[in-house]
């Protein structure tokens, strides 16, 4: 099992921006003296949600600043950037932190970042996949061109190569190695997108367990349909994310979380605009939180790691992303980070 820390860089009511990058930064150099294995960063435009609006600029920071965890992008959205130099900075990351590096991509949302980003409406309404196939060739091919609806260019070299630090590139019989790649996933097509490249699903918080065991249920039965070998689909190493908040009550831990999410959860899904106009309900605050509280692990700790263990046990996935900073503080978000690596991950190993 594989239980990292879920980074957003959320700006909570009454603080900067600079406040919330640095308690984004904190947290993940704690995690790491913590013990957890990976720190997943999140993106966002233009929105108090997060304030980190480059999630591969942000793990490039903290990788040069650890020495042992992985680090990942959760996630890169693809509409709004070119998979090229998407894949030209996730080779460079993944050479230079010696495989640390994993990259995750989404589709994203109909936001006003269509607009300002000139991507356009249809570049989230159907250019998804293309977007991920280019991305996915750069990421194992030396020499990469395109003819497809919105990516059209003349082969070029694929620099840097991500297999040229790892593996044995001079054996025509390698398989080359890369950064690895997790897709967001949040309906059954995106499901069967991921699944029939053989990509491993990001999974939201929002999802409860019977859910996530339905999603890759889909994914393993897409997949094989799709031809793709039976050991690589059983091997898939999807990705569930969650709250965490430890406390020596569930009513504490419940309190730290409900006092200080709604406020957040309101300004920053309040912000959210959409590029065409198109009315998008905003879930109630409050019930939102208290939703998250009954779905993950917020507690005691010996109650959030049987629940880690009963999520995995009904999902079939043993990686996890827990967001860390519900509390929106960054004493109580340190102490939330080392808790859950001295007394919860023990448990689980």
């Amino acid at each position: 099992m594989r239980v990292g820390a879920f980074i957003l860089a959320a700006q909570f009511p009454g603080q900067g921006q600079g406040e919330a990058l640095h308690r984004a930064v904190r947290s993940a150099e704690v995690a790491e003296e913590a013990g957890l294995d990976d720190v997943w960063l999140a993106e966002h435009h233009f929105v108090p949600y997060g304030v980190c609006p480059n999630a591969v600029t942000l793990a490039a920071l903290l990788l040069g600043r650890t020495r042992r965890i992985g680090v990942g992008t959760a996630v890169s959205v693809l509409p709004t950037q070119h998979p090229v130099a998407l894949g030209e900075q996730a080779a460079l990351l993944h050479l230079t932190s010696d495989g640390r590096f994993t990259l995750g991509v989404g589709r994203g949302g109909p936001w006003v970042d269509l607009e300002v980003f000139g991507s356009g409406l249809a570049a989230y309404d159907r250019g998804f996949p293309e977007s991920l196939d280019l991305l996915m060739r750069w990421l194992r091919e030396p020499r990469v061109g395109a003819q497809g609806e919105r990516y059209s260019f003349r082969e070029v070299a694929v620099v840097p190569r991500p297999s040229e630090a790892l593996g044995a590139p001079d054996d025509p019989g390698a398989v080359p190695p890369g950064p690895p790649v997790v897709v967001a996933c949040t309906s059954p097509s995106s499901v069967r997108t991921a699944a029939e490249r053989g990509l491993p699903m990001m999974l939201g918080m929002h999802c409860g367990d019977e859910e996530k065991a339905e999603m890759v249920a889909l994914w393993r039965s897409a997949a094989l349909a799709a031809g793709r070998d039976g050991d690589e689909v059983a091997a898939a190493g999807h990705l569930s994310a969650g709250v965490v908040q430890i406390a020596d009550s569930r009513a504490a831990a419940a309190e730290s979380l409900t006092k200080a999410m709604p406020g957040w959860l309101r300004q920053g899904l309040g912000a959210h605009v959409t590029v065409d106009g198109r009315y998008r309900a905003m879930r109630d605050p409050l019930a939102y939180t208290e939703l998250l509280c009954g779905l993950h692990p917020v507690g005691p700790s010996q109650l959030c790691a049987d629940r880690l263990a009963a999520s995995a046990e009904r999902t079939g996935i043993t990686r996890f992303a827990l967001l860390v900073e519900g509390s929106g503080d960054l004493a109580a978000t340190e102490e939330n980070v080392r808790r859950l690596g001295a007394e919860v991950l023990p448990q689980l190993r």
